[in-house]
């Protein structure tokens, strides 16, 4: 069903809770593959990627270029992006195939992000008085993705897509989001 990509930069440490938490995903068919953009690391960042089955992508390029070239080599209708480290809950397969059929019937025209940990940021997420953020992860469609064009070479562009997409179309999952402290 989706493809999910990891931007990584000496992460090996990080990379591992997160591919752990996919595994699941991957075991009930929803994650089709995991793409690790990564730029140029001198860790085993590589190496744990091969381990786990991802296709691995290194570029000396910007965040946002990688970030864009991994979601057009996607082959999933459907992309995750999370950052190395991020975790989502045990709740998360459910949650998300629950988002993708809703979203199917509105035209596939909003994007989902993962719960905060911290209940007030939550709750602020939720009542959509908090902007998203990228620690939070990000669910969109791939036709959605390149309708917005996607990731662009700024300085931030994870929180400038998350703006282009807009607080009334993303779509705050229950399934909270946790930092591994690896």
């Amino acid at each position: 069903m989706f493809s999910v990509i990891i931007p990584t930069h000496d992460s090996e440490r990080a990379l591992v809770p997160t591919l752990a938490a996919l595994v699941p995903g991957a075991t009930a068919g929803i994650v089709r593959e995991v793409i690790v953009a990564d730029a140029e690391s001198r860790d085993q960042t590589e190496e744990v990627a091969d381990i786990a089955g991802c296709r691995f992508v290194a570029s000396s390029k910007p965040l946002g270029l990688r970030l864009n070239e991994a979601a057009a080599s996607a082959r999933g209708d459907w992309l995750m992006f999370l950052r190395p480290g991020t975790v989502p809950g045990p709740t998360w397969i459910d949650e998300t195939i629950a988002f993708f059929e809703q979203t199917d019937r509105r035209n596939g025209a909003t994007a989902a992000v993962f719960s905060e940990t911290d209940a007030v940021r939550s709750l602020l997420a939720r009542l959509r008085l908090m902007p998203a953020s990228a620690r939070q992860g990000l669910v969109i469609g791939k036709a959605f993705y390149v309708e917005l064009g996607g990731h662009r070479d700024t300085s931030d562009p994870e929180t400038a897509l998350l703006r282009r997409i807009g607080r009334r179309r993303i779509v705050t999952l229950s399934t909270p989001v946790s930092a591994s402290s690896i």
